[in-house]
């Protein structure tokens, strides 16, 4: 009789059915070595854990089994060692048939997110199963796979998640993404819209890229999974309304939802498969102690615990780092019924109790923390420890699995920890919670100051001294990223006019204008001038021109009571902008050259660059090209001497706007790519997204349309992405001309409504001007579509908002 392995050599298998011939072939095999009876389906789904729809599909050539799965199933069919080998063989020659020919371009970004696996992960066999089920299931290309793990807290949703995407993840060769929605945080959950900018960022989406609204994010998101075979974690939910838009729209994707909440909705509406998670039964509970404290625990050790813990897998891996102390240890903290959140707390104290006092002290501390991550000088500095402590301590809590480790240094806590680190942190008393939080926000304070000089020196004459954590622009930029949720909490304290002045400028060029929004509006109450200069900025981008000029005013008056001829100035451009936008050009450019003056009186060659800028920008505007010119290459000249590679992008990019509106295309694009190389190097999304408008509307005045039209899209992603609105009203403004011109009246008539739209709201004088002499110009071919060639007015590069 032939054996198997010559069978798959002579077949040359290539296809599922060919391989499952092999299997039931093997399967009757068996049977005659057995006396002629075949295992049933059910007898071999009883022998594994799995379903036996499962099986069935793998012999009946349905599905190709996963290799873990493979192999599994053909020693069970008796395979001997040299047919497990080439049947392997011929499972994989299957699998790399089955792939599509137009892989992935070598560039896309391949996400491997996932966090580790869970060590000693025992039992949960059925439900593993249940998530076979709905993988195996059969994608329908229209309709994603989606399961549901529900829980109560502790129970192991995310480890059984993480667990079986590892098993699986080779059928996702596009990548496994992962997010952790903190549906039970004690701060705010992760919105939708925040969880999609993440999502979109893992798979290659630059920043500058997320689109601004949540809707808008979750078409963009379902653009870049369409096809890509993709496993999505969505870990800690607590409502169907934050997991609904995280929902690719293709069959080709697989996602696994937990939460603690059944979630009815996502399952009756979407048709998610439910898969409730209940506790560990006892022999599973032994096990997994045995597991984690090996085979010489005590007997009654090992019950105890596992009687103890109430089958919580987080309850029983905590207590089984300290078992040794069960019998000196209050266990009557465990409730008779078992609950879950009096047997946890009871378990970290059970780790607290044995870490050192400095370590255990910094436990109850983290509670403070207003972020989600901290490192190793913001545990010193809430100690009030050296760092070599501080550090030592996160250390040893990781140690303990206290926290865990979140990269780069920083370290996180599960949500329950968390909770309970928050209660533990109430304990200490008004006195010792106060104190630990001076030092931290004097510590945060300090490194926000010295990170925002290390990116932005002009703006810091003095500079604090730099922690080697922000000594580089890049350590800068990373630090402040990370800690920003936590900074923008500390506004509603009594740092919040500290932290306004520090993280303005951040904000600004990193286009966080809500975050930005947030924290000076929470920071005016309290008067301050340079507070008020900061927040009428933010309106000025978001469009708010009243709102602007009111608090540009305030900022007036108080520089001005207090004889501060740098911020009177700062306040002063600040505000000549709003004029400008209003259409009165005249007041703008009277007041710009008043900043100009105080500038230059102060000694501030920084100030004086950006003022000349503004006036170049100004002038332009105003049709006065010659004196444009020599002002924006004078602000040019002293950015490069200064070394503001960025700003220096700014007045080459109006530069090149001056130059385009007088007929110098070539040289005007020339300096608009060195505009925008300068601006994408800084990081600056305004002025990256301003230069991309710019250089499509002088491509369109070149007649080179497409090369305009993708360059425009660009600008009005970006603008939406920062709420900047007059980038966005000028760019529509362009678009329209630019539809316009090539035979789209319809189209165009759309942009320069949109564009009238926010100019009326507003108050833009001139991008209102021009928006209605669009839809006039759109008017005579809404019936009839002849070719026009008409030029849009010329597209401004942005002023420096100095």
């Amino acid at each position: 009789m032939r054996t198997v392995a010559d069978l798959a050599a002579v077949a040359g298998v290539r296809t599922v059915a060919e391989l499952a011939r092999l299997l039931r072939e093997l399967r009757r095999r068996d049977a005659r070595r057995r006396g002629g009876t075949e295992l049933t389906y059910r007898e071999l789904a009883a022998a594994t854990g799995w379903s036996h729809g499962i099986i069935g599909g793998y012999l009946a050539g349905r599905v190709l089994p996963p290799t873990d799965r493979f192999d599994v199933l053909i020693r069970l069919l008796g395979a001997s060692p040299a047919e497990q080998g080439a049947l392997a063989t011929a499972r994989d020659r299957v699998q790399e048939g089955r792939r599509p020919a137009a892989a992935a371009p070598p560039s896309t970004p391949v996400p491997r997110q996932l966090p580790a696996d869970v060590p000693a992960f025992t039992g949960r066999a059925s439900r593993l199963a249940d998530l076979d089920t709905v993988l195996d299931g059969g994608p329908d290309r229209f309709v994603p796979r989606v399961a549901l793990i529900a829980g109560t807290a502790g129970v192991g949703k995310t480890a059984l998640a993480v667990h079986w995407a590892h098993r699986v993840a080779a059928r996702f060769p596009d990548g496994q993404c992962y997010v952790d929605l903190r549906g039970y945080d004690p701060q705010q959950p992760v919105d939708a819209g925040d969880a999609l900018a993440e999502l979109l960022r893992g798979l290659g989406v630059p920043a500058s890229g997320v689109p601004a609204t949540t809707a808008e994010r979750a078409a963009r998101y379902r653009t870049e999974v369409a096809g890509r075979r993709l496993l999505v974690v969505l870990d800690n939910a607590s409502a169907a309304d934050q997991v609904r838009p995280l929902l690719p729209g293709t069959g080709t994707c697989v996602v696994v939802v937990t939460s603690r909440d059944a979630l009815g909705g996502l399952v009756a509406r979407d048709g998610v498969h439910p898969i409730r998670l209940g506790r560990l039964d006892r022999a599973d509970s032994l096990t997994l102690l045995r597991r984690l404290i090996g085979p010489d625990a005590p007997t009654g050790t090992v019950e105890l615990l596992a009687e103890r813990c109430a089958g919580l897998p987080l309850a029983l891996r905590v207590a089984a780092t300290r078992h040794r102390d069960l019998h000196n240890d209050g266990l009557d903290a465990f409730d008779a019924d078992g609950d879950p959140r009096t047997a946890l707390r009871s378990v970290f104290s059970w780790s607290l109790r044995h870490l050192t006092p400095p370590a255990a002290l910094a436990f109850r501390l983290l509670g403070l923390h207003p972020g989600r991550v901290v490192d190793g000088p913001a545990t010193a500095a809430l100690a009030g420890v050296p760092l070599p402590a501080g550090r030592s301590a996160l250390d040893e809590l990781a140690r303990a699995h206290l926290v865990e480790p979140a990269g780069d240094g920083w370290f996180g806590m599960h949500d329950l920890l968390r909770a309970y680190s928050v209660e533990l942190a109430g304990q200490l008393g008004p006195d010792g919670s106060r104190a630990a939080m001076d030092r931290l926000t004097a510590h945060l304070l300090h490194t926000a100051a010295a990170a925002t000089a290390t990116l932005f020196p002009h703006d810091h004459p003095t500079r604090p001294t730099a922690s080697s954590i922000v000594d580089t622009p890049e350590r800068a930029q990373r630090w402040l990223d990370r800690e920003r949720p936590g900074l923008i909490v500390l506004a509603r304290s009594e740092a919040a006019v500290e932290l306004s002045r520090i993280l303005w400028r951040y904000l600004e060029v990193g286009g966080h204008y809500r975050d930005a929004l947030a924290l000076h509006t929470a920071a005016a109450v309290h008067g301050d001038a340079d507070v008020h200069t900061n927040l009428g900025a933010i309106h000025w981008l978001l469009g708010d021109h009243d709102r602007a000029k009111l608090h540009f005013g305030r900022s007036l008056h108080g520089h001005r009571s207090a004889g501060d001829t740098a911020g009177e100035a700062r306040a002063t451009a600040r505000l000549a902008l709003v004029h400008e936008r209003l259409g009165d050009h005249e007041e703008a450019a009277a007041r710009l050259r008043d900043a100009l003056a105080m500038y230059r009186a102060t000694g501030d060659r920084h100030g004086e660059a950006a003022q000349l800028l503004n006036l170049g920008f100004t002038y332009h505007r105003m049709g006065r090209h010659t004196e444009a010119l020599g002002h924006l290459e004078h602000a040019a000249a002293l950015f490069a001497a200064l070394g503001d590679r960025r700003l220096e992008g700014y007045a080459l990019g109006n530069l090149g706007a001056v130059e385009s509106a007088t007929g110098r295309h070539d040289q005007a694009l020339t300096r608009l790519r060195q505009a925008l190389e300068r601006c994408v190097a800084a990081a600056d999304r305004g002025g990256e997204g301003s230069a991309h408008a710019t250089i499509g509307a002088v491509y369109h005045r070149m007649g080179h349309h497409t090369k305009a039209l993708s360059h425009l899209r660009r600008a009005l992603t970006i603008s939406r992405a920062t709420g900047e609105c007059g980038l966005e009203m000028e760019t529509l403004n362009t678009l329209g001309d630019v539809l316009l011109a090539t035979n789209h009246p319809a189209a165009a008539a759309h942009r320069f409504t949109a564009a009238r739209a926010l100019a009326e709201q507003t108050g833009d004088r001139h991008t209102l001007t021009h928006a209605l002499d669009g839809l006039s110009r759109c008017t005579p071919h809404l019936s009839q579509h002849p070719p026009t060639t008409l030029d849009p007015s010329p597209h401004n590069h942005h002023p420096h908002p100095a």
